[in-house]
Order: C-alpha cells, then structure tokens, then sequence
C-alpha cells in the first residue's frame, strides 16, 4: 500500500523553503552541538586544572608541609592538624572551594567550603553537614576528577589523593556551576543566533526562490492561455509561445519552455491539419448537396409527370412510383439538411430579428398536432412576450425538429409538452415528453450527426422509425449554437426534457 506523501499539495516554492530551512536548521543544530560539547569539554579541563592547584595549595599549606615529622604536620590517623575550614579560607583559593578530610575507614569525617563575605568583602568557612558528608564518602578513590553531587550545594569537580609520607587521605574540589553557566549561556546564545538566523534564512530564501521561479510562472501562464482556448472545434489560432528568455536549454525553467513551445508548434500543425481537412469535408458536403437538389427534383418530377400520364398504371407500378416520390422526398430534405449544416459549419451569417417565442411555439405544436394525431399535446406559456434575438425561419426549424423527434420516438398516447420559461437575461425553451427515454449509452451522443435511436428508442417500442435522417438534432444544436445558446438533454424513463437557452433581448 504506497503511503500518502506528507509534501503532497505543497508548491514547489514552499517545498524549496521547507527544505532549505530544514537542511539550514540540521546544520545549526550539528555546529551548536559539536560547539556546546566542544566547549563543555575544554571547560572541564580547565576546571580540573583549578582542581589540580587547589591540590598544589594542600601540598604547600602554610603551617607545614605535607612531610611527615614537621610542626604541624598530618598525623597518620585520628584526628588531623589539617583544618579544612582554615585552607578553604587562606589566600590563593576561590569561592565554593570545598576541602574534606578522611579518615582511616574511607568516611568523611571533616569538611568545609568557602563563600563570600557580603559585609567584608572576604572569604568564610562553611562546615559540611553530616549528609554532605555521607554525599562525599562515596567519592572514587582513584586520583582522578569526578563529579559528585553535593547536597545543598550542587555538582562538584572532587579529586581524592593521600599527602605522601603522612598519609592523611583528603578530597578537594570546585564547583562545577561557572561552567554549567557558561555552556547554558552559549546554548541560548546558540539558540537564539539560529532562531533569528533562520527566519533571516526563510525570507531571503522565501524572495529568492520568488524571484528565481518568475520564469516558470511566466511558462505556466502561457500553459494556462492555451489550455482557455477552444481547440476541439473551428479554426484555431495558437499564436502563443514561451518567450525566448524563458527558452534557454542550460537551465532547467529554459528546458520546460523549449519544450513547451516546439509542444505548441506540432499542436499548431495538428490543428491546421484538421482545419483544413473539416474545411474539405464542408465543402465537398456544400457542393454535392447543391449539386443534388437538381437531380432530385427531376426524379421526383417525373415520378409526378409518370403518375399523371394518360397511360393506365397497374397497381405494382403505382406503388413503385410512389416509393420513388417518398424516397426521393426523404432524399431532398436529407440534402437541404447537409447543406444547412454545411453553411452553419462556414459561418454563415443568420438573419436576426426580435422573435416572440409564445407564438412561435403555438405553431409548431400546431403543425406537430396535424402531423401526429396520436400523441397529447400541450404548452405552457408565460404572460408576457418572451423575446429573443433569433433567425424566425431557423428557430422555427429547431422546434419542429425537437417536436418531431419526440413524435417520432415515442409511442402513440404519449404526452409532449412545449413550456417557456423567461428568466434572468435568458429565455428557456423545454421540450418534454413522457415517452420511454432515452438510452444511457446514446445520450451523451444525441446531438452529433447521425446519431440514431432508431433501434433502440423507437424499434423497442413499436415505433416506426419514420424516415429519421440523424441529423435533425445536430441541426437544433448547430442552430441554437449560432445565436449564442445552449442546448442540453436529459432523459430518463417515464420523462425526457431537452431545454434550449437563449439570451432575452433588451425589450424584453
């Protein structure tokens, strides 16, 4: 199972922030570490060093020596002449300077630190409690530097050593609080340097990364006007290209755009291609049409001449002439249809005039009534005029079209109801019927040439197919296209709607 990235619906302006940043803020992260740890170190050897000479101070300590035999040196057990609290206050030494003395068992038994004198400005001795005591008893007895947490007073740097030829076991030690502050005061320097480093980082970064991506923004704006246009149909002029500054092949923006623009270029060529090719198609449609009507009308011409004739006709003779009219007929209007769609497809200007639509449809649902007794007809007009810049003829074409294909596909006793509906800016006009519907598979295709439902719609249904050409929808479509309408379908059974939208005129 791919797991969802965490980056997904991010641009990449805030991913090359984000990661920037990131890698920016691993950095300062290493470097304050290895500078804390670094310095935490050196620090502590310092401070081991101070031990040291605390422990040089022991070796010296005025009054005797640490040989054995001199006035006041260290006896070898019991009580000692060394004084923890005199040491920690003589000269040489620092505040917190802690002395302890052990005796023969390993516990310590004496101590002392020293502390300022607020009101003399010199040092005083502090003794050790007995818990501070049992806290240092536990001291490593191996002449190295440790750190040993003293109650009340916090961590110490303690070395424990005998003074040679006395014996008299000691610990000294300092107190490990300056370097604490000191490495707590780098870590927030170091916090505070990185945290105002970064924000400094994310602006810049945040304006440089701006700026460096102007030319794929200028890419994607092109991209953008060209997926506006409309290519699926007509002629298409596709004038936009990436600019030759956004078309350098050494950088990674200038590659997008080259390729963009030589994209555009076989697009271009593609479009033209078929732009010549439908405009071959048109006008060898508009000229075999023309060049039909002729013919035709002198087939059904003769068929007439024939069936008028003084010569006696026998039944099969009648029939076959009457075939030849009605076909010739299906073949006229099929013609006159082709050729409608042929100057439509040209662009053919349309002669507009203010039509009111009530009466156009109390027409054509007149005309559909003779035509198809069978069927329940019915309108539904508004009160007042609704009117629409359109071409009469061509209207009144599309509505006779969408009511006979109604008739046509639908069976006898089925309700077709012609509504106007005015509204804001816009006038509908539905065609509903109460038939079987339409197909799920063919709906999506009702209104491209040809497509017929013959088989399914009306066959299925008892419905003679009654001559239909295919085209008489792609014709309303290509009609109500031309005055700046729209035409949908929707169908289900029991219940089919087709709805054109005009825009009203102003009197309206």
């Amino acid at each position: 199972m791919k797991r969802p990235s965490l980056h997904r619906g991010w641009s990449l302006r805030s991913r090359l922030l984000v990661s920037s940043v990131t890698l920016i803020a691993v950095v300062c992260a290493i470097v304050g570490v290895v500078t804390t740890v670094s310095l935490q170190a050196y620090l502590y050897t310092r401070l081991d060093s101070s031990v040291d000479d605390v422990v040089g101070h022991v070796m010296h300590a005025p009054g005797g020596g640490p040989a054995a035999g001199r006035p006041g040196g260290f006896p070898g057990g019991g009580r000692t002449a060394f004084d923890p609290r005199k040491f920690v206050t003589q000269g040489g030494q620092t505040a917190g300077t802690l002395s302890v003395v052990f005796g023969p068992d390993g516990r310590a038994f004496q101590g002392a630190f020293s502390r300022d004198q607020a009101t003399t400005g010199q040092f005083g001795s502090t003794p050790l409690t007995a818990a501070q005591l049992s806290a240092l008893s536990g001291l490593p007895r191996d002449g190295d530097d440790h750190t040993v947490t003293v109650p009340g007073l916090g961590d110490y740097r303690m070395k424990y050593f005998v003074v040679p030829g006395a014996g008299t076991r000691l610990a000294v030690g300092l107190p490990t609080l300056p370097v604490s502050d000191t490495v707590d005061r780098v870590i927030l320097v170091i916090i505070c340097v990185t945290a105002a480093g970064l924000a400094a980082a994310g602006m810049a970064g945040a304006a440089m990364i701006r700026y460096a991506l102007v030319p794929l923004r200028r890419v994607a704006v092109i991209a953008g006007r060209v997926s506006e246009l409309p290519l699926s149909q007509g002629e298409v002029t596709l004038s936009e290209r990436v600019p030759s500054a956004d078309t350098d092949p050494r950088t990674e923006v200038g590659q997008v755009g080259s390729a963009l623009n030589r994209l555009l270029g076989h697009v271009e060529s593609a479009l033209e291609s078929r732009q010549a090719s439908e405009t071959r198609v048109r006008q060898f449609v508009a000229d075999a049409s023309h060049e039909l009507r002729t013919p035709l009308a002198s087939i059904r011409g003769y068929a007439e001449l024939i069936r008028r004739g003084p010569e006696e006709q026998g039944p099969g003779t009648r029939h076959a002439l009457g075939r030849i009219e009605s076909e010739a007929g299906r073949m006229t209007t099929l013609v006159e249809d082709l050729l409608l769609l042929a100057r439509l497809d040209a662009g053919r200007p349309l002669s507009y005039d203010t039509v009111d639509l009530s009466p156009l449809v109390i027409d054509t649902v007149s005309d559909a009534r003779a035509a198809g007794p069978g069927h329940l007809w019915r309108v539904d007009l508004p009160d007042d005029p609704a009117q629409v810049r359109a071409d009469t003829a061509r209207l009144h074409q599309v509505l006779a079209n969408l009511l006979a294909n109604a008739r046509t596909h639908t069976p006898p006793g089925t309700t077709v109801t012609a509504r106007v509906l005015p509204g804001d800016g816009v006038v509908r006009l539905d065609v509903e019927d109460t038939g079987p519907g339409i197909p799920g598979d063919l709906l999506p295709h009702v209104f491209e040439r040809f497509a017929r439902g013959d088989a399914s719609r009306a066959r299925a249904n008892g419905v003679a197919p009654g001559g239909s050409s295919g085209l008489g929808l792609a014709i309303a479509h290509a009609v109500v296209t031309a005055h700046g309408g729209t035409i949908t379908a929707d169908s289900a059974p029991g219940r089919t709607v087709f709805r054109l939208t005009l825009p009203a005129t102003a009197e309206a």
